[in-house]
């Protein structure tokens, strides 16, 4: 299915009696972290500061980064992690893991980060009432690369995930890295042949093989189920999922082991009910504080992702889970039950038919609000909404900015309350109703409405004068059989 020419850009919609009104923070492609209200105003902008993803901090503060690696040395690395002040100024920097000497590079530090950090003070690195994330001191948990060499996994080097902590002064305390847990992800032996054979080269070449791809992780922060007595679920211990294996899993902090895993296989008999997981984003368990605290959330992609045995969508076992719909699913961690779901049924699409309307098979995220209801970023097609909890659009923002490609992708997006930015004046709030797409015409276009009407009659004639009455059953089951 193909995307219109035309569409509305900026605020498309907005509710303020069912919406959770404040700043969200995106990255507008190449531009800069981009702050805008909830019509759509774009009210600051961090120019050149890079979002992978864009974080902000009580103050005015931004989190991102300044520069990316040339991808011939690793994809999607970024040179630092960055935090500025409201005036653009560097207060804080991150690049010193990894020296690194690359032929027809100057020499240099590098963070090699990517995809996800997370500042000491708040586990999930978006608003959470009472929480307190530091802004010129505490600990900060970075997701980066490393290429490694590990022959039980595969024979080609690997572009290895590592979570590593930094204090303020940028020195390395702790260190995880996901190769040495291999044997803990639960590979079976066809996912095992194909991962050894090819380990997600992707269009590297002779490069490192992005075997997992994690893009998301965070703390668990406090939460009912350690208070139960669940070890599993310890405040400190990270959650991280992975895009290219399907697997979302809890590390304990103290002892680097897997202790909590979903995927990369969901056919079993208990996971039935919860279906497929497949390139999801930014799984994390929604912290104390607000509506759903301790259920995990997740922007379930669909796409294509995957090692195991083949089948027609994948001949030859590598990314052989295939959707093309999303889904944004609230798990209990425990039972595994889904708490709650926005789907193409629920954004109030027909299934199969045309739920690619509700589809971003890479990128994107999910942030509960205060209200209960959650931030979306659909980010494929720059595309931000809040839903309540009974699936209602309250707001939409559709970003205007492209990328290199032509592509109006947001990586992620964040909601904050207006006074974390003390630096402007509170916005005005108007309203905005939704377009009547129907009738909407750009200009020059014609209305709808035929110009010269008639009425079909009810019979059908032939050549020799003779007529019959047209049989409406035949053709009612004709329309509701179509193949």
């Amino acid at each position: 299915m193909g995307h219109p020419s035309i569409y509305p850009t900026g605020a498309t919609v907005y509710r303020p009696e069912l919406a959770w009104s404040g700043y969200t923070l995106y990255q507008a492609a190449d531009l800069g972290a981009l702050l805008v209200d909830m019509n759509g105003k774009e009210v600051h902008l961090w120019k050149g500061l890079r979002g992978f993803p864009n974080k902000l901090l009580p103050g005015g503060y931004v989190l991102g980064s300044t520069a990316e690696r040339d991808p011939k040395y690793g994809f999607q690395d970024e040179s630092d992690l960055v935090q500025v002040d409201f005036a653009g100024n560097i207060v804080w920097r991150f690049n010193r893991y990894e020296w690194i000497e690359d032929p027809g590079h100057e020499p240099q530090w590098m963070a090699r980060a990517h995809h996800d950090y997370q500042r000491e003070g708040n586990s999930v690195g978006y608003y959470v009432p009472g929480s307190d994330p530091k802004t010129s001191e505490g600990n900060t948990l970075i997701l980066v690369h490393k290429n490694v060499q590990n022959p039980a996994i595969s024979d080609k080097p690997l572009l290895d995930d590592a979570i590593i902590e930094v204090d303020y002064a940028g020195n390395i305390v702790w260190e995880w890295s996901c190769n040495e847990h291999f044997e803990e992800l639960g590979f079976d032996e066809s996912a095992r042949n194909v991962l050894f054979r090819d380990p997600n080269t992707r269009f590297f070449g002779d490069h490192a093989g992005d075997w997992m791809h994690i893009n998301s992780m965070s703390v668990l922060g406090p939460n009912r189920f350690y208070d139960q007595g669940d070890e599993r679920f310890h405040p400190d211990n990270i959650i991280w999922d992975a895009r290219e294996s399907n697997i979302i899993a809890i590390i304990d902090k103290r002892t680097g082991k897997i202790v909590w895993r979903l995927g990369p296989d969901y056919s079993s008999p208990e996971l039935k009910g919860l279906g497929w997981i497949i390139g999801q984003h930014h799984a994390h368990l929604i912290p104390r504080g607000l509506p759903g605290e301790g259920n995990l959330l997740v922007f379930d992609n669909g796409g294509w992702a995957g090692y195991g045995a083949p089948n027609p969508a994948s001949p030859y076992g590598a990314k052989n889970a295939v959707r093309d719909h999303s889904r944004i699913l609230e798990i209990d961690p425990v039972s595994l039950e889904i708490v709650w779901q926005y789907t193409p049924t629920e954004a109030g699409f027909q299934e199969p038919l045309d739920s690619y309307r509700f589809y971003s098979p890479y990128i994107s995220s999910a942030q509960r609000l205060p209200n209960g209801n959650t931030l979306i970023t659909e980010g494929a097609d720059g595309r931000i909404l809040e839903v309540t909890r009974s699936h209602d659009l309250v707001w939409e923002y559709i970003s205007p900015y492209k990328n290199t490609r032509n592509a109006n992708m947001v990586y992620r997006a964040y909601r904050v309350p207006y006074e974390w930015v003390p630096q402007l004046p509170r916005p005005e709030e108007k309203a905005i109703e939704p377009l009547d797409i129907a009738n909407f015409r750009v200009p020059g276009a014609a209305p709808r409405g035929a110009h010269s009407v008639v009425e079909v009659a009810g019979t059908i004639s032939y050549g020799d004068g003779a007529a019959c009455v047209a049989r409406t059953d035949e053709k009612s089951f004709y329309l509701n059989n179509i193949d």
